[in-house]
């Protein structure tokens, strides 16, 4: 991680623990929001407003969290937002261009040109600021609901991702899912103890038997419309059977033995601008390139998704 503005040790995946020895996820740093009007949003300051190539996402194609981000830029036909996509695989200082960006090779120098004596992790998506030359936000969170909401007349209005009426259904979703599927699967491959580990698998698998339930009727979370919610679940399940099942021990079930779930992959696959955010081929190199769980760095031939044309 960065402290004071300077690389202080090889990378490592668990930031810190609990009292269990479970995994503990790092608070992101950045927080200011696009807004029409340039006015500050939920968090941090004003002056970023809305405007058609001003802006710049990084992102690695391995990471849910930034392809969340990849997923509503799509959606909302947002394409005048540039993109730097990293390698995969993780070095030692993180995530690194594979052409330098601007002069940069990691992207924890584009962390310290945002703030000199940054301290904290450099973690993707990254929403950077081509004016102002500086970090708007690093919340994937915040991120999606910016692309969304924030570009006004700019963006695509046929699909709204967080609908006023479903806000919050959409919000209780979230946080039942992040806590125990989508930083679940963390919870579990990165867990400490035997304790912590076992606590969050059973979460994992419970949360999928729910979301498996509750899918039967499909066709999205909500019924007919698609949401954040369902773009939040996706790139967690997308990854399953590829990386979570082996590489994080959540080997109960893989995702291709669920029915329902299986039928709403393809579903969201299917939705245009959706497939092109996906690629397998990162997100299995990037994984199993993580040297705690994956030392001699050997990335698993399979699993077979030809079902999903993957």
């Amino acid at each position: 991680m960065l402290v004071n503005g300077r690389w202080s040790a090889d990378w490592h995946p668990v930031q810190s623990t609990d009292a269990k020895g479970g995994f503990v996820r790092q608070t992101s740093g950045f927080r200011n929001w696009i807004t029409p009007d340039g006015a500050p949003g939920p968090t941090g300051e004003g002056g970023f407003g809305a405007e058609r190539d001003r802006y710049h996402l990084f992102v690695a194609l391995i990471c849910p969290w930034a392809s969340r981000t990849l997923i509503a830029r799509a959606l909302k036909g947002l394409s005048f937002i540039s993109v730097s996509v990293l390698e995969p695989m993780v070095t030692d200082q993180g995530w690194r261009f594979g052409d330098q960006a601007d002069g940069a090779g990691y992207l924890h120098e584009i962390y310290t040109r945002a703030a000199p004596h940054y301290t904290g992790r450099a973690t993707v998506p990254v929403l950077w600021d081509k004016h102002r030359k500086t970090i708007v936000n690093n919340e994937s969170a915040d991120i999606l609901r910016m692309f969304n909401a924030g570009f006004g007349s700019l963006a695509e209005s046929a699909i709204d991702l967080y609908p006023p009426h479903l806000q919050a259904d959409i919000d209780a979703i979230n946080e039942r899912i992040y806590h125990r599927l989508n930083n679940g699967v963390y919870r579990a491959g990165f867990a400490t103890t035997q304790q912590a580990y076992e606590e969050a698998f059973a979460e994992v698998f419970g949360m999928l038997d729910e979301l498996e339930a509750r899918l039967a009727d499909g066709p999205f979370l909500f019924g007919d419309g698609l949401t954040e919610a369902d773009v939040r679940l996706f790139v967690t399940l997308i990854r399953f059977d590829a990386a979570y099942h082996g590489l994080f021990k959540c080997n109960l079930r893989r995702l291709a033995d669920y029915e329902n779930l299986s039928a709403y992959l393809a579903r969201m696959l299917a939705v245009p601008g959706i497939r092109e955010t996906v690629s397998i081929d990162h997100i299995k190199r990037g994984y199993y390139s993580i040297k705690v769980l994956n030392p001699n760095g050997i990335v698993p031939v399979g699993p077979d998704l030809t079902s999903l044309a993957l």
